[in-house]
């Protein structure tokens, strides 16, 4: 490109113009005494690289200018053409073997913070995530701006993978970074996944943000459980949290177990949380899994935060817990083995057929049984008479058939025991129904009285043809 406007001329001392005598001359402005290559290679180099960087500066003020994609006033045309324009940039930084010129790199980030960070439009309903948790129609609002904000990510993305991450210190810092957080409050699901994607590489790849992308997540995440509970993001960012927790290394710091109980754990009692139930028992798993220690802290925490009346949480919170217990520490199945076999006796009581059966399924687990087999005095006098309040009471027959199983394995497990809790139930009821004929006795022997007294108070009063008015 331009390389021969810039082919140096003979000199005009010389006369001779024969073929060799060019050839000759075209040799010695092309290499220097060493050897290498200078002059016309060098220029003609810096020539197409000085083109090439205002084509791409061209291109990226174009695409500084953001389109609403709602004013009738914008041209299709130029909407189509910034987006051509995208597709060139984002094909510039895919094959870019080189760092980008300074001057480049700064406006590329400069107009991708201006197409990204933008004000997001007011949530379209407020108490969708709640009322609708597993329903994405109910809680996503499509970006008519999606194709354009597409490339930039996809750009910003290349960026971060393809260069040296202490060359991008100087353009994306942490002011950077909290934009980009602020984002996950879009309820476009596409953008959502997309800034998953660059805020998890950001982290991954600019070790010396981690601590304070940490932070500034655990932020998002206090806020939202302790004051709004309103949130687009919370699952995708929890989904970052598992990958990263996925790296701890053992013995955990103790900044990290914090995060678990302050953060995680009292995640459990918010409304909202079926929409993320998944990502957040992965999180959870994980630290157990590090150190099974913190099995214990983790399962009080839950029963702590136990729904009273939301059995789609309860549901959720019972396979939580089943499998909480395939990696909890041995040691601590004593301590943990009472208050969650109240608690599962609890659910297995409850009058929605779909909390009584999963609660009934849990005795499949061979790890639950073993927990229970370590405090069976403490435990079976609970679950027993659970069972049997079952079999007397509970409207659903396929309940009762679950809990006809069950109690077969218990019966099996323990006989002795089992006996002796059911002939304890049986005492209990006979002096509850002794209780019960002495407290009817009672009242009747009092209403008799208070009968007995109003005759009498009717027999003592004159008649009214006796009453002088005054």
């Amino acid at each position: 490109m331009g390389v021969q406007n810039n082919t140096p001329r003979a000199s005009p001392r010389r006369k001779s113009t024969t073929l060799q005598h060019l050839f000759d001359l075209d040799s010695k402005t092309a290499t220097g005494t060493n050897g290498k290559k200078t002059g016309t290679a060098n220029i003609g180099c810096s020539s197409s690289s000085n083109l090439e960087n205002e084509e791409i500066l061209s291109s990226i003020s174009f695409c500084t200018f953001v389109f609403t994609f709602t004013d009738p006033s914008e041209c299709a045309t130029q909407q189509e053409l910034k987006r051509n324009k995208l597709l060139h940039l984002l094909s510039v930084v895919k094959s870019s073997k080189k760092p980008l010129h300074d001057q480049v790199m700064s406006s590329l980030i400069s107009m991708i913070s201006l197409n990204l960070f933008r004000p997001l439009p007011p949530p379209s309903n407020p108490s969708s995530a709640a009322e609708f948790p597993d329903d994405e129609d109910h809680t996503s609002t499509f970006s008519p701006l999606w194709s354009h904000l597409q490339l930039v990510y996809d750009i910003l993305i290349r960026l971060v993978i393809n260069t040296d991450p202490k060359l991008l210190r100087g353009y994306i810092d942490n002011q950077f970074v909290v934009n980009l957080l602020a984002l996950f409050q879009s309820e476009d699901p596409r953008e959502r996944d997309s800034l998953k994607n660059v805020y998890h590489r950001i982290y991954s790849r600019f070790t010396f943000y981690r601590s304070f992308m940490r932070k500034s997540m655990n932020d998002v995440f206090l806020h939202y459980v302790f004051e709004t509970e309103r949130h687009c993001g919370i699952r995708e960012l929890l989904e970052i949290w598992g990958s990263i927790i996925n790296g701890f290394t053992v013995p955990l710091k103790e900044e990290h177990k914090l995060f678990l109980m302050r953060v995680l754990i009292p995640f459990h009692k918010t409304k909202g949380m079926q929409a993320y139930h998944r990502q957040l028992a992965y999180c959870v798993s994980q630290f157990v899994q590090k150190e099974p220690v913190l099995g214990g802290i983790v399962v009080r925490g839950i029963l702590r935060y136990w729904p009273v009346t939301n059995c789609q949480k309860e549901v959720l919170l019972i396979g939580e817990l089943e499998e909480l217990v395939e990696n909890i520490d041995p040691d601590q199945y004593r301590k943990l083995a009472l208050p969650l076999c109240l608690q599962i006796t609890r659910c297995l009581n409850s009058w929605n057929s779909q909390v009584a059966e999963r609660a009934l399924y849990v005795w499949n687990n061979e790890q639950f049984v073993k927990m229970i087999s370590v405090a069976m005095e403490e435990v079976f006098p609970v679950v027993v008479e659970g069972m049997e309040k079952n079999l007397k009471w509970h409207w659903s027959k396929s309940v009762r058939q679950l809990t006809e199983n069950v109690k077969v394995m218990l019966e099996e497990m323990d006989p002795v025991l089992h006996s002796k809790c059911l002939e304890e139930i049986e005492l209990r009821e006979s002096k509850a129904h002794q209780a019960e004929i002495k407290r009817k006795e009672k009242w009747d022997r009092i209403e008799m009285a208070a009968a007995q007294h109003h005759n009498q108070h009717q027999f003592l009063q004159p008649p009214h043809f006796l009453c002088v008015s005054h």
